[in-house]
């Protein structure tokens, strides 16, 4: 069975930084076209075309808030233009914050669910038309779907809102050979915990990696890993599940 991803067309949204640059470093090292976004980090925007030049294909960074459907619609439109076909799509893009329920304000509630669950809607809608049979569709949720995490129910909620997506567009997708999964990391070292004070991201590290089976953090780029995968004829009789990239955390 075919592993080689050379060729593939993909869209992955959010992947200047954290997990979604792993994601897209991946690909574009294992061949892949890649057309990724960002919303306003033009810094690491200009880092990650640069990486990319390393790689062969065609590759290109666009910038989109995925909050606005008008952009999402624009995305997808370019992948057209550019591309003329997508043969995979990683919903990576979201936004996280902590908030005491009690406190938890309708806007910062509808942000979420916007940015998290909308938009992952809207860019499943409009790129359908670009895939054909052999199309993945891959969702990056989190292992808090699962186990709950206090401060962050929106998100928790949105998350676990990917999976029931995703298993209900498995069912209605697959005659026409479409595939929809879900990855789901753990703990995943980023940038963001790496720009933390040296004590706190300590603290932190010793916290989390002492819950997981293999004793340590992720890492992006094992996240990219199992889009890989997803991506693949590898997986081609995968559909419908959650693949958890989290170390065997309890």
């Amino acid at each position: 069975m075919e592993w080689s991803i050379s060729g593939r067309k993909v869209l992955v949204t959010g992947g200047t930084r954290g997990v979604g640059r792993g994601i897209v470093t991946v690909l574009a090292r294992a061949g892949a076209h890649v057309i990724t976004c960002y919303r306003q980090d033009a810094a690491a925007a200009a880092d990650l075309e640069r990486e990319l030049k390393e790689t062969t294909g065609q590759h290109h960074v666009i910038q989109a808030d995925l909050a606005d459907p008008a952009e999402i619609e624009r995305l997808t439109q370019e992948c057209r233009d550019r591309f003329g076909r997508l043969d995979a799509v990683v919903s990576n893009a979201g936004v996280i914050s902590h908030v005491p329920y009690p406190r938890l304000a309708l806007t910062e509630w509808q942000r979420t669910l916007d940015v998290n669950l909308t938009a992952a809607h809207l860019l499943t809608q409009l790129s359908l038309p670009l895939m054909g049979e052999g199309g993945s569709i891959i969702y990056i949720g989190s292992k808090v779907a699962e186990v709950g995490i206090p401060l962050r129910a929106h998100y928790t909620a949105v998350k676990a809102a990917l999976v029931g997506l995703a298993r209900s567009l498995a069912k209605e997708l697959g005659p026409e050979r479409i595939r929809v999964n879900v990855v789901a990391p753990g703990v995943i070292e980023t940038e963001a915990m790496l720009a933390m004070p040296a004590d706190q991201r300590e603290q932190l590290r010793t916290r989390y990696q002492g819950k997981t089976a293999l004793g340590r953090l992720g890492a992006p780029a094992e996240v990219g890993g199992a889009v890989l995968f997803l991506v693949s004829a590898l997986s081609g009789y995968v559909t419908g599940e959650v693949l958890h990239v989290d170390g065997g955390i309890s």
